[in-house]
């Protein structure tokens, strides 16, 4: 749903009441447990490191739980949501060229494996109100040497009209998003861990 202004909370919660009793627009539901993805949908796959230690998994967990990997700048789920649920409809904002983008998708599945390796996260699916369809899934992943890691994976492809027409911008803002989502996870798994330093130092 593409709106000329910031859409107001009344109009985020119908979109959602909306949208809550629909099916998801894309086949394969789940293939981003093993990376996998429907006939002709585009892959991607992006990881950074975040830290080293259990205080960094403990703090890349809690980000996630948050939603820290949408503080990009011009990307947000509105309204502020719970930690991720199973089941859980949510509403995926951005905006590009002066238009507001509203797009729905569900929580497909969670993840929280002791290990090793230790992951934590969850994927999450479009809804027929989304501009692309498809799934996404952000995970955090502490390896067998304590190094912990964001891994984003997605599989998708236009719904759209104006997605199809200029799928090279789409793309585009896709990777932006992916770069933006890496940098995120740092900026707050390195907020946390100084933080809880700075509250240990006498």
């Amino acid at each position: 749903m593409i709106f000329w202004k910031c859409p107001t909370s009344e109009t985020v919660a119908g979109f959602l009441q909306g949208q809550s009793g629909q099916e998801w627009s894309y086949p394969g539901i789940g293939k981003t447990r093993t990376r996998a993805a429907a006939r002709g949908y585009v892959t991607d796959h992006h990881r950074v490191r975040l830290g080293e230690g259990d205080a960094a998994f403990e703090a890349a967990c809690e980000a996630i739980r948050c939603w820290a990997m949408f503080d990009v700048g011009w990307a947000s789920v509105v309204p502020e949501p719970d930690p991720p649920g199973e089941g859980q409809t949510v509403a995926i904002l951005f905006e590009i060229l002066g238009c507001w983008w509203l797009n729905a998708c569900r929580v497909v599945y969670l993840i929280d494996e002791d290990g090793p390796p230790r992951r934590f996260g969850f994927a999450y699916g479009t809804l027929p109100d989304h501009v692309e369809r498809g799934e996404e899934r952000f995970l955090v992943e502490q390896d067998s040497d304590g190094v912990t890691w964001y891994d984003l994976s997605a599989f998708s492809r236009p719904r759209h009209l104006l997605a199809k027409i200029g799928y090279p911008v789409a793309r585009m803002m896709q990777r932006r998003f992916a770069r933006g989502s890496l940098a995120a996870m740092k900026r707050a798994v390195h907020h946390s861990l100084e933080l809880s330093v700075s509250q240990k130092e006498p």
